[in-house]
């Protein structure tokens, strides 16, 4: 496989509400939830801005959100004027949305998957998970930390989880698509993207004999990599983060306001 030095990745923010009346837009009072202000600047420009200085990103392409907000908005309207972004109409959903986008992309072109409500991804955390990515062999590549290390540093948080033999861990909202085959997998992930809050429901889709080892504490992480890996017809991998904030996304006012302090602490420290 090429070296992550010499073949940067394309990258895919989802940036469209899953929602109308997004309760985080609705508290911010701006027309969609990635332009909520996180110290100071909407939450995309933020992950851009992640993306760009982690070197490993050729170009972006933003998906969301639609097109009549994107007109509004002069700083998303300043960015897309560089070559390096470009805007594409959300699908209907996060799935589609990536379909519609990796259709876009020459295949054999590694693509990171994130959205804009990841407001504190930082640099380090873009590189580490594509050069751990690339390094794991697999098509297709989910970030994931540690629950217990989350909940050490911020206790109380109110993060989903899935409990597995060998430890408890959650989703971190970074996807890689590191070959031609592994765009097959926007297809699996429609058909889980509603039961993402519902790790029972999700592992529903591998079957009800996964569903009982894990409801019975037997199911490893590997395990299940291994069964979504036949399921899929594909090499799945998973990166396991060292960064507890790289679980941290947006999806309530309550989320958004503990961003902002989190991203305010860290500012003063800097």
């Amino acid at each position: 496989m090429t070296n992550v030095c010499t073949q940067r990745f394309t990258a895919i923010v989802l940036a469209a509400d899953r929602t109308p009346n997004d309760p985080v837009a609705i508290a911010a009072q701006v027309p969609c939830k990635a332009l909520a202000p996180v110290g100071g600047r909407p939450m995309v420009l933020r992950v851009l801005d992640a993306l760009v200085a982690s070197g490993q990103i050729k170009t972006c392409i933003l998906c969301g959100p639609p097109r009549a907000i994107v007109e509004r908005e002069p700083l998303l309207q300043e960015r897309l004027a560089s070559s390096a972004l470009s805007w594409l109409a959300p699908g209907a959903t996060p799935s589609t949305s990536v379909a519609g986008a990796l259709a876009a992309i020459p295949r054999g072109t590694p693509v990171l998957v994130t959205t804009a409500d990841h407001a504190l991804l930082q640099p380090e955390m873009v590189s580490h998970f594509c050069r751990e990515a690339f390094a794991s062999g697999s098509d297709v590549v989910a970030a994931l930390a540690s629950y217990p290390q989350i909940m050490s540093k911020y206790p109380g948080m109110r993060r989903t989880r899935t409990r597995f033999r060998d430890g408890d861990f959650c989703g971190c909202n970074l996807f890689a698509f590191l070959t031609p085959e592994s765009h097959a997998a926007a297809d699996f992930w429609r058909r889980v993207e509603n039961e993402r809050k519902r790790p029972v429901k999700m592992l529903g889709e591998l079957g009800w004999t996964v569903v009982l080892r894990y409801l019975l504490g037997r199911l490893s992480l590997d395990d299940a990599l291994q069964h979504i890996s036949r399921k899929m017809g594909l090499r799945v991998g998973v990166v396991i983060m060292p960064f507890p904030e790289a679980a941290v996304d947006v999806d309530s006012a309550g989320d958004w306001d503990m961003v902002r302090d989190i991203a305010s602490r860290a500012e003063c420290r800097a």
